[in-house]
This record gives C-alpha cells, structure tokens and sequence, in this order.
C-alpha cells in the first residue's frame, strides 16, 4: 500500500521566511503575516502556510477578557430633616390639542413632598 509521504525540503523556504515575518512582526497571528508574506510576493497555498505555522509553534495564546473589579457603592445618605436635601427633575408632555409643555420639579428628599413645580410651554 502507497501512501503520500511528506517532502520537508519544498517547505524550507516557507520556513525560513515565515520565521523572519514573525521575527519582524512578534504580535501578528497567521492571518496578518500569511497577508504578509503575499506582499512579499509568495503565492504559498494558505493551508501549508498555517500547518508550518502550527509546527513552528508560533501560534500564540489569546488574552483572555479583563474582569472589572467588583464594586461596592456606598450606600446615599438619607437626610434626617425637613429642607436638608432637594432632588431636582424635568419632565415633558403634550396636551391632547398637541401642545407641548415641559414642568421643573423639586422635591424634599426626607418626606418626599413637592418644594416647587414650574411649568412652561415650549
């Protein structure tokens, strides 16, 4: 029975000049020094270019993803008197003819009561 033995010597220059690609360029994977070694003129099958690559061991690994560190927000402060916090807030609408208005609203943070309401057309 025949089968297909390997002939190493028509895969020297690939070798030799894929090493001096990833010399040149450490952080390229295969696809950007296969790219550059086709500017350079080589027409080598992609296929036998990636399993030199693969022999070579010139594969990297790939960063993996960075965790944000986990955070714990400190809790808001809740306000112990009348007047001592104001939250502020801006709302819009239209009436049913259409127009539009839009309302400012202030509001006491410790009993929730509504300090000021300005409304004005658009």
């Amino acid at each position: 029975m025949f089968r297909y033995q390997l002939n190493t010597r028509r895969d020297e220059p690939v070798i030799q000049r894929l090493t001096e690609a990833a010399e040149r360029y450490q952080r390229y994977g295969f696809k950007k020094l296969f790219q550059v070694l086709r500017r350079q003129g080589h027409v080598w099958n992609h296929k036998r270019v990636h399993r030199i690559y693969c022999l070579l061991k010139l594969n990297f690994r790939r960063k993996g993803k960075q965790h944000l560190p986990v955070r714990n927000p400190a809790p808001l402060a809740t306000p112990e008197a009348l007047n001592q916090s104001w939250s502020i807030d801006f709302m819009h609408d239209a009436l049913t003819c259409g127009q539009r208005f839009r309302t400012f609203n202030v509001v006491d943070d410790f009993n929730r009561e509504a300090q000021v309401i300005e409304i004005d057309l658009n």
